[in-house]
Formats: C-alpha cells, structure tokens, sequence
C-alpha cells in the first residue's frame, strides 16, 4: 500500500463547499482507500492505496466528491517527497529571523515553466514575497494572508494552473502525520 496526501482546495471556507470530515472519510473508504486520516477542516486527507498514479487518484476523488457532495472541488496529490522538499528548499527558513506565521507554501497542480514565472509578477505585491520551486510556491507575507493579493485566486487565473495554499504550521504537521 501507498500513503498518500490529499489537498482539497476550498472547502469549508467562509461557509462555502461545506463537507463534514466524517462524511468525507466515509465516501473515502468507500471508494476502496485503506487507513483515511483527515486534518483539520480545510481539506488535507490521508489515504493508502494499491494505485501508483497519484495524479489517477486526485481525479477520482475529485469526481467522487462532485458526485457525492455537487462541489467542484480541485484535489492535488502530495507526496512526503514533496513535503520534505518544502523543508529543504524554502528560502525564508534560511533567514535569521522568519515569522513562520507568516510562511505559506502554494502547492501547484502542474511545474512552472520559466514563462509562467516570469507571468506571476511576484514584484508587483511588495512587501509580500514569494519564491518558486517547481510546483511549489514559498510566500512569506508582510501582513498577513488576509491582507494580500498574492492568493490563490490571483495564483490560478495569472498562470493557468490548479493551487491550494497551506500555512507553514500546516505543512509542519503534515509530514509529522506523512512519518507516522
């Protein structure tokens, strides 16, 4: 079996998409998914399966939850790798003073071309600043994620891409529960 994570953008947010975690656990384990664990109300779902297609995966329960719930509901895969990688490769962690509650990570459905980076115009929403690593997007904000324009939204429309954002502390707890 392969433990997997999955990223469900925008539910039970502001009172929108509403899903009970138990009834989202239920229709899991329904689908045939083995040890299903969710964290918090907004949509980060463990799972194991036999499938090796992470992407497969993402689809079906995207599918499954328009049918069971009648959202839309975006699913992105993560691996631990990926996880490990946000550890290793964000850029804020290296400074000497970081205000992790102000560190989010992007986590994109697709690798962001040159072209797509150079699109974002990150410089356009100083003091806020992010860094790309391949389907992942590092931001620190200077004031706060509900003061910016730097989200997911502004994320999806400017480079055409799927995206759901986690807080640093998200993705800390995260790959604790991806070890256990």
């Amino acid at each position: 079996m392969i433990k997997y994570l999955a990223l469900l953008r925008g539910i039970n947010v502001s009172g929108h998409n509403m899903i009970k975690m138990d009834a989202l656990k239920k229709m899991l384990e329904n689908m045939g998914f083995q040890n299903v664990e969710t964290y918090i109300q907004s949509g980060n779902v463990f799972l194991e399966s036999e499938e090796e297609n992470a992407a497969g995966i993402g689809f079906k329960i995207k599918q499954e939850i328009s049918k069971v719930f009648g959202y839309d509901v975006p699913v992105i895969m993560v691996s631990k790798t990926d996880l490990e990688l946000c550890f290793k490769n964000n850029p804020y962690l290296k400074e000497k003073v970081c205000d992790i509650k102000k560190l989010y990570v992007a986590f994109i459905s697709k690798e962001l071309t040159a072209a797509a980076i150079n699109d974002l115009k990150i410089s356009n929403f100083k003091p806020d600043e992010a860094a790309i690593d391949s389907n992942r997007i590092y931001i620190k904000y200077a004031i706060g994620a509900g003061k910016t324009n730097l989200d997911q939204k502004y994320i999806e429309k400017k480079i055409n891409v799927v995206a759901t954002i986690r807080n640093w502390n998200t993705v800390t707890n995260l790959l604790e529960m991806y070890n256990i």
